[in-house]
Formats: C-alpha cells, sequence, structure tokens
C-alpha cells in the first residue's frame, strides 16, 4: 500500500470514530481531543478539582495501546531518551495552555471545523502562524539535542502508566474522580471508546499523522503527504456531521468553544509554536511514547500537568471566554516558548537534522 493511500485511510477512519464517539456519547465536535482528553484524566486523577471535566477517558490508553502494538508489529519500538527532557516538559506545559484557551488541540480544531465551528478557521490561523514562528527558529539551527538509547525496560514504563490508568477505569477506586455534569460526564461506551482509540493509535503510528508536521512539512518543502491526513479527517467527519444533522455553521453558540477570536489565534499559535519545536503536536507525542521515546512521555507528563495548572488557576477558557489568567497565560508562554527557541539555537544544523530530531524519533 502507498504511503499517500495509507495516510488518506488514516485519515478517514479518524474522522469517522471520531463521528461516531460523538454519536454514541461524547462531548460534541470532541470525538477525538488530546488536549482535552488529556485534561479530563489530570483531574479524574484529582490533579485538578473542576468537577465538569473529570474522566478517565479510555481513548488515551487505548491510543498508545494501538501504536505500540503497530511499533512492536513493524520492529519500530526503540527505548530512546535524554534530549533535553526537561526543556520538553516546559515546553508540553505551555502548549497545552494555549490548547485550553481555544479549547482543542489540532485534532480537535479540524473536528470543530467540520461540525461548522467557524472559530476552528481563526485557530487555524493562529496554528499556521505558530508553525511558521518555529520555523523562523529551525532555520536558525534550533535543535534539543540527540536521544539516545536506553534500555528496553525504560521504553515500557509509559505503556505501563497506560494500563493501570485502564485498571483505574474498570475498577473504579475511591480516589479517582468521575464528573456527574457537564463534558466529562459525557461518555461513549467504555468498549468502543477503547477499540476506537486503539485503532486511532494503530493507524497514527503507520501513518505518522501529525498536522503541526503537515504544516510544516509543507512549508519547508513543499511536501503534502501529512496534510493528506487531515483533509481526510475534515473531508469524512465533514461529511458524517451532514448525514447526522450535526452540522452547524457559525461563529456563536458552538459546543464547548468560545467566540474571542483573538485568543483563539493566540492560544493555538502557541500551540502551535510550542509543537514545532518538541517536533510534533500532541497526537503525535503520545504516539512517539508508545514507541519507547521517553523524551516525548515526559512531554506527556507536561501536558498533563499544564492542564491541572491551567484548571487549578483558572486559565482555561469556557464557552463565557477567557478569563484575565488565561490571557496573560498564552503572553507569558509566548515569551517563554521564545527564549526556550532562542537560546536552543545553534549553528552547522541543517534543516533535516532537526526535523528528524538527530535520532529523536519524537520527531516526524
Amino acid at each position: 500500500m502507498s504511503p499517500r493511500i495509507t495516510i488518506l485511510l488514516a485519515g478517514g477512519i479518524t474522522g469517522a470514530l471520531a463521528v461516531l464517539l460523538v454519536k454514541y456519547g461524547n462531548p460534541p465536535n470532541m470525538g477525538y481531543c488530546i488536549a482535552c482528553f488529556l485534561r479530563d484524566i489530570a483531574g479524574s486523577l484529582g490533579l485538578h478539582r473542576a468537577a465538569a471535566v473529570q474522566y478517565l477517558r479510555p481513548e488515551i490508553p487505548g491510543l498508545v495501546l494501538g501504536a505500540f502494538a503497530a511499533s512492536i508489529f513493524t520492529r519500530e519500538f526503540k527505548a530512546l531518551g535524554g534530549s533535553a527532557a526537561l526543556t520538553r516538559f516546559v515546553l508540553g506545559f505551555f502548549v497545552m495552555l494555549g490548547l485550553l484557551v481555544f479549547l482543542g488541540c489540532p485534532l480537535r480544531m479540524i473536528l470543530r471545523m467540520a461540525g461548522g465551528d467557524l472559530n476552528a478557521l481563526v485557530g487555524l490561523l493562529g496554528l499556521v502562524a505558530g508553525v511558521v514562528l518555529g520555523i523562523v527558529f529551525l532555520r536558525r539551527g534550533f535543535s534539543l539535542g540527540r536521544a539516545f538509547v536506553q534500555t528496553k525496560a525504560n521504553g515500557y514504563i509509559f505503556l505501563g502508566i497506560m494500563v493501570v490508568f485502564l485498571i483505574f477505569l474498570l475498577v473504579r477506586p475511591s480516589f479517582i474522580f468521575f464528573s456527574a455534569e457537564g463534558p466529562g460526564s459525557l461518555r461513549a461506551p467504555l468498549a468502543f471508546a477503547l477499540g476506537a482509540g486503539i485503532i486511532v493509535g494503530f493507524l497514527a503510528q503507520r501513518s505518522r499523522l501529525c498536522l503541526v508536521g503537515g504544516i510544516r512539512d509543507f512549508i519547508l518543502f513543499r511536501d503534502f503527504y501529512l496534510l493528506y491526513g487531515f483533509l481526510a479527517i475534515l473531508a469524512v467527519a465533514l461529511a458524517g456531521n451532514l448525514i447526522l444533522g450535526n452540522f452547524k455553521a457559525g461563529f456563536a453558540g458552538q459546543p464547548i468553544a468560545h467566540n474571542d477570536g483573538l485568543w483563539n489565534f493566540l492560544g493555538m499559535a502557541m500551540g502551535g509554536f510550542g509543537s514545532v519545536l518538541l517536533g510534533g503536536c500532541p497526537l503525535r507525542q503520545l504516539v512517539s511514547a508508545s514507541e519507547g521515546n521517553t523524551d516525548s512521555a515526559v512531554t506527556v507528563l507536561g501536558f498533563l500537568l499544564g492542564a491541572a495548572f491551567a484548571h487549578n488557576f483558572g486559565l482555561a477558557a469556557s464557552p463565557k471566554g477567557v478569563p484575565a489568567g488565561g490571557q496573560v497565560a498564552v503572553v507569558l508562554g509566548l515569551v517563554v516558548v521564545s527564549l526556550i527557541a532562542f537560546f536552543s539555537c545553534r549553528t552547522g544544523v541543517s534543516k533535516q537534522e532537526v526535523i528528524a530530531g538527530e535520532g529523536d524519533r519524537g520527531s516526524n
């Protein structure tokens, strides 16, 4: 099967599953959102106490299991790490803050567009701006250094954490929280959500699905490969929403979204900027961690802490808008990420070396 067909199938199936997840219980325009689901998991673990967004979403452990299975099947699993892990943690933290001001990751941005949410188009412009800003630093020699081979046991730790999450979901111990109302209470049946996650993880690993990487590769190399996947997600999810009557075009009244254009733009710009420096969007980071990359696993922990911080300190947006604290966090985050990018530049690094991550498969 050609790579183009592979990524078109991956995108199309992901789009179809996202629509079905909403049909069977997930929040509207949120069939699959890495940022939102990690936020819900953080709440379920008690890392934040926003009662409306607490659920140990099975789609995330499912994605990890699917990507892990694909990497074992293709013999691509390899324990790697040691590439500026703390810097990646901080970048992951600020990426999550930006995404929770926008209210969604790049994948949910596409799904919101497929549902008619025109605010997501503003987010797309912000994402492109953030990627362009990141490319400026890539061209200046930005690099987080080389990842090194580690013992195989290190590569299995992240998988083990996700298996524990699944056990918690099944057993429901008293220290795990579940929303009784709000987005966290809207959930597809566990078996279906877990199965959808496994399928998306498997396909994302095989196709290297990543919207941030797609925009980056198009600008740098005029390479459309990764963008085909997200165009397929958009087309199939749009068709599904039209068939099911879930399409509603406009800015106002969109589900779990706000129409503050400036902060939709800036929130997603920060998400795109940080993701370029990390080598991929949150979806790609989860897949890379599933392949044994411990630096990507640390990045995911940064996402979780960012989500907890955003809700504990009232920084995350809501359908009512973006709080003042969230606006300050985005501006501060853009400054911090810019400083990290500036001081991580070095001479003598080719674009291909930076994109490849010098052996770090957290990149595309």
